[in-house]
């Protein structure tokens, strides 16, 4: 009877000890950073280092981070990139998935590294067989120091197929480009979902205006979705069609498509939305 009450104290000793840890900030707080390019959620978990008067990367014992060494490239566990679709890193094709990127600095060059078995920490568990993706990228100068290692997804391109990884700390800066491809996917979308909804021949037709892929089917979808019941009303529709009609080089079916939706803008109660200009720069525009 005594032991079990002697357990029981000590299990009420460790739960109240548990209870009562303090919470104080991180050496390295975790940091988390994410993007949609294209189709493909880009996201990125890693721990952020502080600079705190060190001298961060170089060569000699005065340096954190040697030169020509592989490094975890943050704290703690290190930096691990998530791809929800297949991607190319660097030009080179990368599965969906998860990889924890390691690095070697370097004064002129830096080498960046995928890999598909995570070393957390230990870097001399670095296996150049698990490598599924390796670049040389070029340092540049930070305009001022960096305290925290930090990692965001930038340089989103205007067609959403591509952006770049940027890295900083103290007075670094590299860029590690990815590249992401949807069209078949959007294509597949398009397919299944426009014999189900009405409304997605919008959006296809807009998809294909935008990627100039077969302007004929283009016209066929938005002739289909305006002839039925009110949908000739909807002005900014019809700005699609003399568009989609412009760019097939049919100038007096686009003018005449833009007129209709210029008129139709006029006319709508709740005001034209800036349509009645657009419709008048792409008539000006076909003569």
């Amino acid at each position: 009877m005594k032991r079990i009450t002697n357990l029981i104290a000590l299990i009420i000793l460790v739960a109240f000890g548990a209870n009562a840890q303090i919470n104080t900030p991180q050496p390295s707080p975790a940091g988390l950073v994410s993007s949609t390019v294209g189709l493909t959620d880009v996201s990125i978990e890693y721990f952020r280092p502080g600079k705190k008067g060190r001298k961060i990367f170089g060569s000699g014992d005065e340096y954190l981070e040697q030169f020509g060494e592989i490094w975890r490239t943050g704290a703690n566990g290190g930096t691990m990139v998530n791809f929800s679709t297949d991607v190319k890193v660097a030009g080179q094709d990368v599965k969906a998935g998860e990889y924890q990127m390691v690095s070697k600095p370097g004064a002129s060059q830096w080498e960046v590294m995928l890999i598909s078995e995570p070393i957390g920490g230990n870097e001399s568990a670095y296996d150049e067989s698990k490598v599924v993706a390796k670049a040389t990228v070029t340092p540049s100068k930070t305009a001022s120091a960096v305290e925290r290692m930090t990692f965001q997804i930038a340089d989103i391109s205007a067609d959403n197929t591509s952006a770049n990884i940027v890295f900083s700390w103290d007075d670094v800066m590299w860029s590690l480009p990815i590249e992401v491809s949807f069209h078949e996917a959007v294509m597949k979308d398009i397919a299944a979902k426009t014999q189900v909804n009405p409304q997605n021949y919008v959006a296809a037709a807009n998809y294909y205006l935008t990627a100039g892929e077969n302007l004929e089917q283009a016209l066929e979808w938005m002739n289909k979705y305006l002839s039925v019941g009110e949908n000739s009303g909807q002005f900014w529709n019809v700005h699609v069609k003399a568009q989609i009609l412009a760019k097939m080089g049919k100038k007096k079916e686009a003018i005449a498509a833009a007129q209709d939706s210029m008129e139709k803008a006029k006319n709508f109660p709740s005001g034209d939305f800036g349509y009645v200009k657009r419709n008048q720069d792409l008539i000006d525009s076909l003569k």
